[in-house]
C-alpha cells in the first residue's frame, strides 16, 4: 500500500464504481436482485478498506473535495491506541503512524452508510478523527490513475494499493 497522491498530482477518478440506485424503480429492482440489507444499494460495490477515495467533506469547509484512504466500512469497530489504528480488534499493518486521535471517542462502531477515512499524512490530516464517520452520500469515486507530474504516474489497484510506475519504469517496461 503506497501513500495517497500529493496535492500537486493530477488524478483520474472512477465515479461509476460506487454508483448507487437508492430511489425509484431501478433502486427497487436492484434491492430485489441483491437483497435489501438496510444500507445503500450499489450497482457494483461499496468502497472497500484501503480504497483511496475522493469525497466532499461533511463539514462544509471551503475544500471542494478531499482524497483519503478508507480504513473502516459499515459495521467495523475502529480504535486508535498506542499510535496505531485498530480495525475489529486487529492492528492495521501500515506505514502511516497515528500521532493523535483528534479528540474522537474510541472505540467506535461504524453505522450503515458510513466510512472511516484517514489521510496518509496522519499527523496533519483533516479526516474522520476530526469530523467523524464519512456519510456514503459524500463519496464521489475511487482514485484510479495519477497522471501528473509524469515522474509520479501511479496506477491505483482495485484494492486501494498503489503501483507506482514513474515514466522511466513505464518506458523501460514498454521498450526492450
Amino acid at each position: 500500500m503506497g501513500p495517497t497522491p500529493s496535492g500537486r498530482q493530477k488524478r483520474l477518478v472512477n465515479k461509476f464504481v460506487y454508483a448507487s440506485a437508492d430511489d425509484g424503480v431501478f433502486g427497487d429492482i436492484l434491492r430485489a436482485i441483491k437483497g435489501d440489507d438496510g444500507g445503500r444499494s450499489y450497482l457494483f460495490h461499496a468502497p472497500q478498506r484501503d480504497d483511496v477515495i475522493v469525497f466532499t467533506p461533511p463539514t462544509g469547509t471551503d475544500a471542494d473535495f478531499l482524497v483519503k484512504r478508507v480504513i473502516g466500512i459499515p459495521g467495523d469497530e475502529i480504535d486508535i491506541r498506542g499510535g496505531q489504528v485498530w480495525v475489529n480488534g486487529e492492528p492495521r499493518d501500515e506505514n502511516f503512524p497515528v500521532t493523535k486521535s483528534n479528540g474522537g471517542t474510541y472505540p467506535q462502531t461504524l453505522e450503515d452508510d458510513t466510512f472511516f477515512v484517514l489521510g496518509d499524512n496522519r499527523s496533519r490530516s483533516n479526516d474522520s478523527r476530526t469530523w467523524g464517520p464519512l456519510p456514503a452520500e459524500n463519496v464521489i469515486g475511487r482514485v484510479w490513475f495519477g497522471y501528473w507530474p509524469p515522474s509520479e504516474i501511479t496506477l491505483f489497484s482495485s484494492i486501494g494499493s498503489t503501483l507506482g510506475m514513474g515514466i522511466p519504469n513505464l518506458l523501460g517496461g514498454l521498450v526492450r
